[in-house]
């Protein structure tokens, strides 16, 4: 930054003198350089390329025995704990055998700790990707000929058919599920592979917060929604489609008389513990230096008094029935299959890397260390990918299981290492021990770990009051979940989140400034009291871009505020051919000073609405398009007509320059048009306005 003698003006002190860029780089030149660098290879390229893609080669060199070991594997306990009874439980939302879903805790936890950036992120199962996978598993069921009203784990379900199609396939009503949820899973993965590779990690941040609190909101209604058949012991159709809670709600109350004893009981008793033990821990929870694994302990008294009471044979209450143990062989996913969920793909792509993303980020902040979104997207679609052949469906990051990790003393990803242990020791030999386990007891494990998601309506009366397009986000994300599904939920989300980015750009706010006393800052007269405007300029603020959606907008608040419409006014002169001057108004003589010379005639001439400049404060002003530029260009034109001018300020580089390139600020480089419109500050804007209004008032009196 320096000082140029030839660039000072009288009453504007010092311009800053613009660097001189270099000369931009060719396409050509810029693909080869770049060709080059990706095509290079070296030992140190291809062990930083190993490091970046497997971070936990990177990090475990520098693993602190002593300082980190003891919470690691602490917290991993924990997670393995709550991990057992969370799988099998949400096992019934995706409609699948609770083997799968301790599956999916292994494998998945196993490939985070190798490719995630996140110290504190627990992958695994999740409640929203699991009512998306059961809502597919069920239509491709229907469609297979198999009964949507049978669930996978009642008894003879395995056999139960609608239609002679089923009875084509060479296997039955749990291996067909598992299928499509392993096409479903490798077509997930693949997405968020390919937005890894693609660098698209910034997607999500599309996906805001009001937009997946919603969202989260509209499932855990669904959710509980679903899980109320297995609270009450009746047997009604999964429903699919538009209205799908509304029609179960239906069966519900049509069904309800029908409600098994033992399992009301059973669930009643369930929920009151869970409830008051989670109520509790929250109250409690800077005391206790570990959670109680209160579900683990629900799930193992409840396993003993229903094998020892024999509540199956003697009340009919269904039970999780034969879990095997062990692993399954890999088995490639179906073709057929992954065309026919590829679409339904896409929402739980965007929902997983939306979460996995937004919680490695905040973990990251809230612990003074950086995640990186893309190999956050590579980590989560490696963990369906990979497992999508090993017999597991989709998984992401899970908000409650993160915070207990850092609540249990987590410090790296080798807690995830733990938890997998955890999960192997149950699918190697305690898996079989939960046999006679009640299925009301699972449905009683998930309508509590809602609870969270369900208290967040309470977030919706403070959100419209800071921001009521946040709310109707909200509100509109939620109510299309449960009304019609959460496939269009998350749509309807996306479309009003931007609608509300538009609507917010498309008419931002516009006010007058006047002077904040005898200083240099000017604030919005009418928010403020005892400002002084300037006699002469109206200083006008417009705090938004100005693109092709708002340039009407942006004329019809400068017209309106300044109360002289100059498009119109210079229309109407122009076809009466009177000259520059209009002689209306009860304002004072005016100049106008434009990048021309303007006649002393002119200048005497008396302003439509009593002001000789115009100048608009461009710091709010983010970005111009062409329209934009046109825009101006049209209303220095118009105002220079009337014997106004117009001024800019306080414009940013990126700001300077599309005016530059769109001809705004004259052709040549000897071209004085910037040093004559545009300034570094309103004050000194309106200072020069005022300046060149005198000499002009004192050339007139002398003529």
């Amino acid at each position: 930054m320096g000082e140029s003698p030839e660039l000072l003006q009288q009453g504007r002190g010092p311009v800053p003198v613009r660097r001189q860029r270099p000369a931009p780089q060719g396409l050509r030149a810029m693909l080869k350089a770049r060709l080059w660098r990706s095509c290079s290879c070296s030992v140190p390229c291809a062990w930083a390329l190993v490091q970046d893609l497997l971070p936990a080669t990177r990090w475990l060199c520098q693993y602190r025995l002593r300082e980190y070991l003891a919470g690691d594997v602490m917290s991993g306990l924990v997670i393995g704990i709550i991990l057992v009874p969370q799988a099998i439980a949400y096992s019934l939302l995706a409609g699948l055998q609770p083997i799968y879903s301790l599956y999916t805790s292994f494998f998945a936890n196993l490939i985070y700790f190798l490719m995630g950036t996140s110290r504190h992120v627990s992958v695994g199962i999740f409640s929203l990707l699991c009512l998306m996978v059961g809502q597919v598993v069920d239509r491709e069921l229907q469609l297979a000929g198999f009964d949507p009203s049978q669930d996978g784990l009642w008894p003879g379900a395995n056999g139960s058919i609608l239609n002679g199609s089923a009875a084509t396939l060479d296997c039955g009503r749990d291996c067909y599920a598992i299928r499509v949820a392993t096409a479903l899973t490798l077509m997930t993965g693949l997405y968020q592979v390919l937005m890894g590779v693609l660098r698209l990690g910034f997607v999500s941040a599309y996906l805001s917060q009001p937009l997946l609190d919603g969202f989260a909101m509209g499932a855990s209604v669904t959710i509980l929604t679903s899980q109320l058949k297995h609270l009450l012991g009746v047997r009604i159709p999964r429903h699919q489609g538009l209205g799908m809670v509304v029609r179960t709600w239906l069966s519900l109350l049509r069904s309800v008389g029908q409600a098994n004893v033992c399992d009301v009981v059973t669930s009643t008793v369930c929920l009151v513990v869970l409830l008051a033990a989670k109520e509790l821990s929250d109250r409690y929870r800077r005391r206790l230096r570990v959670p109680v694994p209160t579900e683990l302990l629900v799930i193992v008294v409840a396993t003993l008094v229903s094998h020892f009471g024999q509540l199956h044979k003697r009340f009919g209450s269904s039970v999780a029935g034969d879990i095997p143990t062990g692993f399954m062989a890999p088995q490639v996913p179906e073709p057929r299959l992954m065309q026919r969920v590829a679409l339904d793909a896409v929402a739980l792509a965007l929902v997983g890397a939306a979460f996995s993303i937004s919680l490695a980020e905040m973990f990251g902040r809230s612990h003074g260390y950086s995640v990186r979104a893309n190999q956050e997207l590579l980590a989560v679609g490696c963990c369906n990918v990979l497992p999508a052949f090993l017999h597991c469906f989709a998984t992401s990051a899970a908000l409650a299981k993160s915070l207990v990790k850092i609540a249990t003393g987590c410090r790296t990803q080798l807690s995830s290492v733990v938890s997998s242990a955890v999960v192997l020791l149950v699918l190697l030999a305690l898996a079989p021990l939960f046999h006679d386990l009640q299925r009301s007891v699972l449905a009683c494990v998930i309508v509590v770990s809602l609870r969270g998601a369900l208290r967040k309506v309470w977030d919706l009366p403070r959100l419209w009051r800071m921001s009521p397009a946040d709310a109707v986000v909200w509100a509109g994300t939620a109510a299309t979940c449960v009304l019609v599904s959460t496939e269009t939920g998350l749509l309807a989300g996306v479309i009003l989140s931007l609608l509300s980015l538009a609507g917010r750009t498309q008419r931002p706010h516009a006010a007058l400034l006047a002077r904040i006393g005898d200083s240099a800052f000017y604030e919005d007269a009418t928010e403020f009291e005892g400002l002084v405007p300037e006699p002469g300029v109206r200083v006008f603020r417009f705090a938004g871009p100005l693109y092709y959606a708002n340039k009407d907008f942006f004329l019809r608040s400068l017209y309106s505020l300044t109360g002289l419409d100059a498009g119109r006014m210079a229309a109407r002169r122009k076809e009466q051919g009177s000259g520059v001057g209009v002689g209306v108004g009860e304002g004072g003589p005016a100049q106008g000073k434009d990048l021309g010379p303007v006649s002393s005639r002119a200048a005497l001439m008396p302003a439509a609405a009593g002001f000789h400049t115009v100048v608009i404060d461009c710091a709010p002003l983010l970005f111009l398009d062409a329209a934009g530029v046109a825009t101006l260009e049209d209303l220095r034109r118009d105002y220079g007509a009337l014997g106004i001018s117009l001024l800019l300020a306080c414009c940013s580089p990126p700001v300077r320059d599309i005016l530059s390139r769109g001809g705004f600020l004259g052709e040549g480089p000897g071209d004085t048009a910037e040093e004559e419109q545009l300034f570094l500050s309103v004050h000194d804007a309106v200072q020069t306005a005022g300046a060149r209004h005198r000499e002009l008032e004192a050339t007139d009196a002398c003529l």
